[in-house]
């Protein structure tokens, strides 16, 4: 495989239109490159929050996500195969989403991580964070961040 600028390729998807765009953008540059790819999607944890008083009640787990994001790999995987990636791997691991990628991007490192940008106004950003915006802040690598056109109206003139 190819060890020049984007020799390793990693491309963060979560089933959104921004992430099914970065996933094309990823396999677009992984075949100009001759890249080897990496799929990664990670299933958020979900927490469950417990009141400080008053009695314990016990709680049904919620149930993983982990076979939903499995299955956006194995399909992401198939689609970069069939675009003619001649090396692609993918990767579904469940915890904290931005923690995981870093984590994966230490003991593996990539020449570029591609994400999608989720568009959140500056209050949610402020209340749940960035993927992306934490990605540029803290990878070791360069990140491109994807966004997906915005929708232009015709307007009659």
């Amino acid at each position: 495989m190819s060890s020049g600028r984007f020799g390793r390729i990693t491309v963060a998807i979560d089933g959104s239109p921004n992430a099914t765009q970065a996933l094309d953008e990823a396999i677009d540059l992984a075949k100009t490159y001759q890249s080897e790819l990496t799929i990664l999607a990670v299933s958020p944890f979900v927490p469950i929050y417990m009141p400080t008083a008053g009695p314990y009640v016990t709680t049904e787990a919620a149930a993983s996500e982990l076979p939903r994001y499995q299955h956006l790999v194995d399909t992401a995987v198939k689609k970069a195969e069939d675009a003619g990636v001649v090396s692609v791997t993918g990767l579904c691991v469940e915890g904290v989403v931005v923690d995981e990628i870093l984590s994966y991007l230490e003991l593996h490192p990539s020449n570029l991580v591609v994400v999608g940008s989720r568009g959140l106004s500056a209050t949610k950003r402020l209340l749940i964070g960035s993927v992306s915006g934490a990605l540029v802040n803290h990878a070791p690598c360069p990140v491109l961040v994807v966004r997906v056109p915005p929708v232009t109206k015709n307007v009659p003139g």
